[in-house]
């Protein structure tokens, strides 16, 4: 299956109006202005999926209207875009390519909102909504699809896919080991790996748990509930405890990996801010014939203990420029948590060091 096909023309739907009549799209003409005010109006054939597009209580509308800096108003099957000229253009592109995803068949939920507004930005911006539009760059699990949000998150869905070797680094919330899960459930299913092996170093951020009861698993699965989580997500939980009875999805310590080779198999290292240098040497080295591995982690929340070089700095540091390994880097734009988490991590990406 072709996840990436080539780009499509530039310009699809400003260019193209066959298109937009397919979609049941119509740009009106709009009255002349008074004073400032310039309106865009869009008219859409089918009220049904215009009802999903603005969302309960025109949800949707009132998002774009706040990232936007637009005001949308609603009228019959008709919406009216007030606001500056470029913050227009954007709203419209961002409808546009909304309604057609309801076209195809698929949702729209206040998260795919978000990703439209987001790659409705910048030069490529339209070219980045086609993409968004026409779902040609998404992840297929069994019970669901993962479409990238941002530029950063499309570009590492289409590097998991390119390069064998994957290192996605950036802060908390971009949907880094989402995405290298989503990734690794797709190759499974699909036949091209037999194995999904997880990983993460048991690190403590910054606290003493002390002794643990239970057995080794039962130690080990709180530091492992996140891949549990983003499993659960893509598999039917009875398909997934199978496939974990079966040893053919394993979800194990960093600690676990020595001396084990790791073929045919999509492997994923989370959190590899906290592996010190020799797990990583020694984890990168596991790749056997067949496999792909990921590797994630955010460079400022390491909870090694002082004075220790953590794994994925110096990873980064000595194969950049190796043939067949893929970086890709997100920042706070990318994160997809809520708006606020973009925020916090923006205040403090702005503090020295010493300061934090």
């Amino acid at each position: 299956m072709n996840l990436f096909p080539p780009d499509p023309p530039q310009d699809p739907i400003r260019d193209t109006a066959r298109e937009e009549s397919h979609l049941g799209i119509s740009a009106l003409t709009p009255p002349p202005s008074t004073g400032d005010a310039m309106q865009t109006l869009l008219e859409f054939a089918d009220n049904r999926l215009l009802v999903d597009l603005c969302g309960e209580y025109d949800r949707h509308l009132v998002k774009l209207e706040e990232d936007l800096g637009v005001q949308i108003i609603h009228r019959g099957n008709q919406l009216h875009i007030m606001g500056e000229e470029h913050a227009r253009a954007r709203a419209a592109e961002t409808l546009k390519s909304l309604y057609a995803r309801l076209k195809g068949g698929k949702s729209v939920e206040p998260g795919d909102v978000d990703g439209a507004v987001r790659l409705s930005a910048g030069e490529k911006g339209e070219k980045q909504l086609e993409m968004f539009r026409t779902g040609q760059v998404e992840i297929r699990t069994r019970k669901k699809h993962v479409a990238p949000r941002t530029k950063a998150q499309q570009d590492y869905a289409k590097s998991l896919f390119e390069h064998e070797l994957n290192f996605g680094i950036g802060p908390a919330g971009t949907g880094k080991t989402y995405i290298a899960v989503a990734a690794a459930v797709h190759h499974f299913v699909e036949g091209h790996v037999d194995r999904i092996i997880l990983s993460r170093p048991a690190v403590e951020a910054g606290e003493k748990l002390g002794y643990l009861p239970g057995d080794m698993k039962e130690k080990v699965d709180p530091y492992m509930q996140p891949l549990y989580d983003a499993l659960n997500d893509f598999l039917p939980a009875k398909t997934l405890q199978k496939l974990l009875e079966e040893k053919r999805i394993e979800i194990a310590p960093l600690a676990f990996m020595r001396g084990r080779t790791l073929s045919n198999a999509f492997v994923v290292l989370d959190e590899a801010q906290n592996a010190t240098e020799l797990q990583m040497k020694m984890f990168l080295t596991r790749l056997g014939e067949g496999s792909h591995m990921a590797i994630t982690g955010d460079r400022t929340q390491v909870d090694l203990p002082r004075g220790q070089t953590s794994g994925l700095v110096a990873a980064e540091r000595i194969l950049q420029g190796v043939k067949g390994i893929g970086f890709t880097y997100f920042t706070a734009v990318d994160v997809v948590r809520h708006p606020l988490v973009a925020r916090i991590i923006e205040a403090y990406d702005r503090q020295s060091p010493a300061q934090v």
